[in-house]
């Protein structure tokens, strides 16, 4: 079992800055690739980043590519998302999921095992 909490989620205004992390516990962290998705009103849930167990390669959503950039702690047990640039587009709640490091899509979010309870951005106009 892989409990994940995220946090850093509020209301900023069109072209600020947020940073949200997602706090692992239970099984070792460096077991797990971790994704970041987003779900906006009324919209299907959608990839936003991923990076796998040792950081070493990531992965972004041509939406934010560019803008976002995914980062991961081993040693805190710890995974960031930090949004440059931000559009009212960008309005969703964010959700930090985790994965087994065995390979295959990492956009598609069936293949991860445990999901957070997300943390909302709202990005004004």
């Amino acid at each position: 079992q892989v409990q994940l909490v995220e946090s850093g989620g509020r209301l900023v205004q069109t072209g600020g800055s947020l940073r949200l992390s997602c706090a692992a516990s239970g099984r070792t962290f460096t077991n797990w690739d971790m994704g970041w998705f987003r779900q906006a009103p009324g919209k299907e849930r959608e990839f936003v980043a991923f990076i796998s167990t040792l950081g070493d390669n990531t992965l972004y959503a041509a939406s934010v590519k560019g803008r976002f950039t995914v980062s991961r702690d081993n040693a805190k047990s710890t995974v960031h998302l930090e949004m440059n640039r931000l559009k009212p587009e960008d309005t969703a709640v964010y959700y930090c999921a985790a994965r087994p490091g065995w390979g295959g899509e990492p956009t598609l979010g069936h293949l991860y095992h445990y999901w957070g309870q997300g943390t909302q951005v709202t990005v004004s106009s």
